[in-house]
């Protein structure tokens, strides 16, 4: 990672947060995009190759800008981890429609405007793109059809650029974490398109942040295809390939333990 440029959505928090000070302690040169664009002070004491750049990935304009201040800065870009992400917790029978298309307008369509302005310069470098997806983009979680259509969108994207350019040297890593330990389940959705304000989970009991950038970086590095974390995210997956039906069932009743769950 020493002296690659990298750019990193959603920055300001959780696996983003974790991202850029692995990203710093590792020697890189780093781009981090977010809304409030406000440079953490600890990155700086670690590296001074660093700039933030206000960025709604929601807005075309705003990604197009963010690839060309990496640019304008860097002279180039190596890696873009795609990681903005918003989720949501309410039944689709609840669910105002607004809420669906603001999860596709972060989820999807941020990662599709900013690949798409630094695809020119990545395949130029030969470099890594990365989403930062989830078992949900695998298995239909209820009560997130907003979030789980998504990630289902967002893999499918990525799979067909990898396909497209597997002849120009370009890697394209889908990283896909468990439950992690940040704030995104207290900032989700509720049906009506306000915060949830609480965590449904033990936070203390969930893969932290950090644990999950090391092992994105270390599959950066090795030039992973694909990465998979937590016993029980490989777990979900690797069932529901051979037992759809069952995993249905399992899937439920695990969702629907969570405190206040939208169903039961």
């Amino acid at each position: 990672m020493k002296d690659k440029v990298i750019i990193i959505t959603g920055a300001s928090s959780g696996i983003g947060k974790a991202l850029a000070y692995e990203c710093a302690r590792r020697g890189a040169k780093l781009v981090l995009a977010s809304r409030t664009a406000v440079t953490d002070p600890e990155i700086l004491k670690i590296s001074d190759a660093v700039i933030a750049v206000p960025t709604d990935v929601t807005r075309e304009a705003d990604c197009k800008n963010l690839v060309d201040r990496a640019v304008e800065k860097f002279g180039r870009i190596d890696i873009l981890i795609n990681n903005a992400g918003i989720s949501m917790r309410a039944l689709f029978t609840e669910v105002d429609l607004a809420v669906l298309r603001q999860l596709m307008d972060t989820n999807f369509w941020g990662t599709v405007y900013c690949t798409k302005y630094a695809l020119p310069y990545l395949l130029e470098s030969k470099g890594s793109l990365v989403g930062v997806s989830s078992v949900a983009g695998y298995k239909g979680l209820p009560g997130r059809t907003g979030y789980s259509a998504s990630k289902f969108a967002m893999q499918g994207f990525l799979e067909v650029v990898r396909i497209e350019n597997m002849k120009k040297g370009l890697h394209v890593l889908i990283a896909c974490p468990g439950f992690t330990a940040s704030n995104i389940r207290n900032v989700a959705l509720s049906r009506d398109g306000t915060a949830q304000g609480e965590t449904p989970l033990d936070e203390s009991k969930l893969m932290p942040a950090a644990v999950v950038a090391a092992h994105i970086l270390n599959a950066i590095e090795k030039k992973k295809e694909l990465l998979i974390l937590t016993t029980m995210g490989k777990m979900t997956v690797m069932l529901n390939k051979f037992f759809p039906k069952f995993m249905d069932k399992m899937v439920y009743n695990h969702m629907a333990k969570e405190p206040n769950s939208p169903f039961q």
